[in-house]
């Protein structure tokens, strides 16, 4: 796990207050933004979670922009933008961590692991081989159990 991880982690984890709104069913935003993700949809994804996000003001607000940023990265990945897939990548896993294992009925740790494994990979094909991704590996967001 990179080094800034760590920092932006407890920076999250120290301002979230999850456990209140974790409770609450997803919001039909949240959910469109989830099938639009799923489809890899992933433009679609950000433009219906941003509105979300930008409307709430609690710290619930925090897993929307995780989502939001991992879907953001997997768009970065098929434009061939390997800066932006990783860095975002990085950044939205971040945010999600502090809502492990579920959060709203989103199964949130199989998404962080999933992504986290697209991450690894990415940084093994490196830059010039990233076009190699395979993109079956993508995560799909799964109601949690």
């Amino acid at each position: 796990m990179p080094a800034g991880w760590a920092v932006r982690a407890a920076k999250v984890s120290t301002t979230t207050d999850r456990s209140a709104q974790c409770a609450d069913p997803a919001p039909p935003g949240l959910l469109a933004g989830i099938e639009l993700f799923n489809a890899r949809e992933f433009y679609q994804c950000h433009e219906a979670l941003e509105e979300i996000w930008l409307a709430e003001a609690g710290p619930i607000r925090t897993l929307y922009q995780g989502i939001l940023q991992v879907g953001v990265a997997f768009y970065h990945l098929g434009r061939g933008n390997f800066r932006g897939a990783t860095s975002l990548l990085e950044t939205g896993i971040t945010y999600l961590r502090p809502f492990a294992p579920s959060c709203m009925g989103i199964d949130v740790q199989r998404l962080v692991d999933d992504s986290i494994h697209c991450y690894a990979e990415l940084l093994r094909l490196g830059r010039d081989r990233m076009a190699e991704f395979d993109r079956d590996r993508l995560p799909t967001i799964m109601r949690a159990a």
